[in-house]
């Protein structure tokens, strides 16, 4: 009875407060339309958000240097292919996060915490800085992964950033508009360790004669591919023509068989023998070709295995001196430093159809090509933006011809044809103009080199035959400052803001 009377008790005390919107004595429990947020995971996403494609595969810290760096064990590989990464890094974990660069950048895997490990320091072996050595950190399969370009985020858990390229290549390239990572020039230029193929800790004269790819790339570890590859991955997916995935190592017999055409990107200077009759066979049988950059096919390198040769002295001579690039690209390398204002000379052509305006300052340099000796014969040229190269009146020339097969050659003159894709980001006074002109204008020879020969498609062209060199004088060389020095790093390079890469 003593219990009843208790209850009954507790009950008259609790009813007027809740009459009168007191709190209640229990809590109330919590809202249906608020639930807890989803732990984030660390599976793979086949089915990124909008966050992922457009902000989450930029470096935001690239911390002290060798906080964390790293290189793959392939610099391609094919679809479902597995390749290794090998990470040194001061932090106690990291992950690593791949993103398909292009149109869209998106995630499309994401490694488990890993245990950081403080790799043994980079050696020189005859010149060549090597890290060779390292021991694998993680295996990443690239089952279910797009072919296309790659950036492998590394992430330490103190916080710094850097990247690893990777490209996911084509099985096949019939009938498809090949793009090609120009890796060799990317290595070339790479100064990770203290020593590329221009410097070495005692300048010029200390370079390596050969470099290798097993070692990370210095910088934000993408720097080249960031700077004159990545707008124009990005106006070919958008273009929607068929497209296939190369690097410059991958260009080899029978690659190219069937492919409709193959555009080389911004910075494509370091060729092999092999890589130009690659390319060559192909413009002979039908294939078209693009040169969206300036300075192609200059040293004439040897591949063995993942080592660049080029001692720029006995071994690794100048195309030039023996078959002149122009023979290929239509005209070739002759001036850095440059700066002008890019000049349209035959706004009727096809390939400037739908776009506006004739003249975009700071969109010539910093290196630039002319019509040279070799050129073919009957060679057209697009757009030309006379400059002064050190005081040397000279100009930079967009040229077309089409080769016997029926294949079109287009070649843009400047290195900052891709860089100007970007518009005012690109910097160097380039326009906002710009942006628009060179996505059109790159649009259109994608979209008419997809269907096939363009001469096929081309009327009143006519086809442009080489011509002996003596017929047409060789540019003043103006090579000493160019080839010794290579471009500065930095500011006198076409590409994006630093923080960009």
């Amino acid at each position: 009875m003593r219990k009843i009377l208790l209850l009954l008790a507790l009950l008259i005390a609790v009813l007027p407060a809740a009459a009168c919107g007191g709190p209640p004595v229990r809590p109330a429990p919590p809202a249906p339309s608020a639930p807890r947020p989803p732990e984030p995971s660390r599976e793979p996403s086949p089915e990124p958000t909008a966050v992922d494609a457009a902000q989450s595969w930029r470096i935001t810290t690239r911390g002290a240097d060798h906080e964390i760096e790293g290189y793959a064990d392939h610099v391609s590989v094919l679809p479902g292919e597995r390749f290794g990464l090998r990470v040194s890094t001061t932090a106690p974990r990291f992950t690593a996060s791949a993103f398909r660069m292009g149109a869209h950048p998106v995630k499309v895997w994401e490694s488990s915490q890993v245990k950081g490990v403080r790799q043994s320091p980079a050696r020189t072996v005859h010149g060549t800085v090597t890290a060779a050595h390292w021991k694998p950190s993680l295996t990443v399969d690239t089952g279910g992964w797009a072919e296309g370009a790659y950036l492998i985020r590394l992430d330490a858990s103190t916080g710094a950033q850097r990247y690893v390229p990777v490209t996911v290549r084509s099985a096949s390239t019939r009938g498809r508009v090949v793009l090609v990572n120009a890796v060799t020039t990317w290595q070339a230029y790479n100064l990770w360790g203290g020593r590329s193929l221009y410097l070495g800790p005692g300048g010029f004269a200390d370079r390596s004669r050969a470099v290798t790819f097993d070692r990370p790339y210095d910088g934000g570890g993408a720097r080249l591919f960031l700077d004159f590859e990545q707008s124009a991955l990005a106006v070919a997916e958008r273009s929607k023509v068929p497209l296939a995935y190369l690097t410059s190592l991958d260009l080899g017999p029978g690659v190219l068989d069937g492919a409709k055409a193959v555009v080389s990107l911004g910075h494509d200077e370091y060729w092999s023998p092999a890589m130009r009759t690659a390319v060559t066979r192909a413009r002979d049988s039908g294939t078209n070709l693009a040169f969206l950059g300036a300075n192609a096919i200059y040293w004439r390198i040897a591949i063995q295995g993942r080592t660049v040769a080029c001692d720029k002295e006995r071994l690794c001579p100048l195309w030039r001196d023996s078959r002149p690039e122009s023979a290929l690209v239509g005209q070739m390398y002759d001036c850095f430093p440059a700066q002008g204002a890019y000049t349209v000379s035959r706004p009727g052509h096809w390939i400037f159809a739908g776009t506006r305006g004739r003249r975009f300052p700071g969109m010539v340099g910093p290196e630039t090509d002319k019509v040279s000796r070799g050129s073919p014969k009957g060679v057209e040229v697009l757009a030309d933006s006379p400059f002064s190269c050190a005081g040397r009146t000279t100009t930079s020339q967009s040229t077309y011809y089409t080769a016997p097969s029926g294949a079109g050659v287009f070649a843009s003159g400047t290195m900052r044809w891709v860089c100007a894709m970007r518009g005012k980001k690109c910097g160097h006074g380039v326009p906002e103009s710009a942006a628009a002109f060179t996505r059109r204008a790159t649009t259109n020879v994608l979209t008419r080199f997809a269907a096939g020969p363009a001469a096929e498609h081309s009327a009143g062209e006519h086809p442009a035959a080489e011509h002996p060199p003596a017929e047409r004088p060789a540019p003043a060389p103006h090579r000493a400052a160019r080839d010794h020095a290579g471009p500065p790093r930095g500011a006198a390079r076409a590409g994006s803001p630093p923080a960009a890469s």
